[in-house]
């Protein structure tokens, strides 16, 4: 399966090939504040499955959930690409950049603790108040 995508200008595109190891929302502050809003919707590919068209800038910052990469188009703005140091090894497409949106299907809500009170997250949903248990 082929996911495409890109920024609100058109200036950068993004192809992810391959089935996406997870996909989910994640109610960190770090995530709120990059996406302007009470979620990050992302799904994530393994580094090499990820093909970028275009010039992306980045900007690194630190929040509950560890250090995360965020990559945007310098010239709209948009934030397209995440890479968490917590994620090894993998690339996060945010959700909302996708030519088709509906091919998101997240799995859980994660660091549900900082969630904003107005944040209504579907019920049914797993929720987790850090990252989901690893095994």
């Amino acid at each position: 399966m082929s996911y495409t995508g890109s920024c609100t200008c058109g200036a950068v595109s993004y192809e992810a090939s391959g089935t996406p190891v997870i996909q989910g929302n994640c109610h960190c502050r770090h995530c709120q504040k990059s996406s302007g809003s009470a979620y990050t919707a992302s799904m994530f590919f393994p580094h090499d499955a990820v093909k970028v068209h275009g010039e992306l800038k980045s900007f690194r910052g630190a929040g509950e959930s560890g250090t995360t990469e965020v990559l945007f188009c310098p010239i709209c703005g948009t934030k397209l690409l995440s890479r968490p140091a917590t994620m090894n090894g993998l690339t996060g497409i945010r959700a909302g950049t996708l030519d088709d949106p509906n091919l998101f299907q997240p799995a859980g809500d994660i660091f549900t603790r900082s969630a904003a009170v107005w944040d209504h997250m579907d019920p049914a949903l797993p929720k987790f108040e850090t990252y989901p248990p690893m095994g």
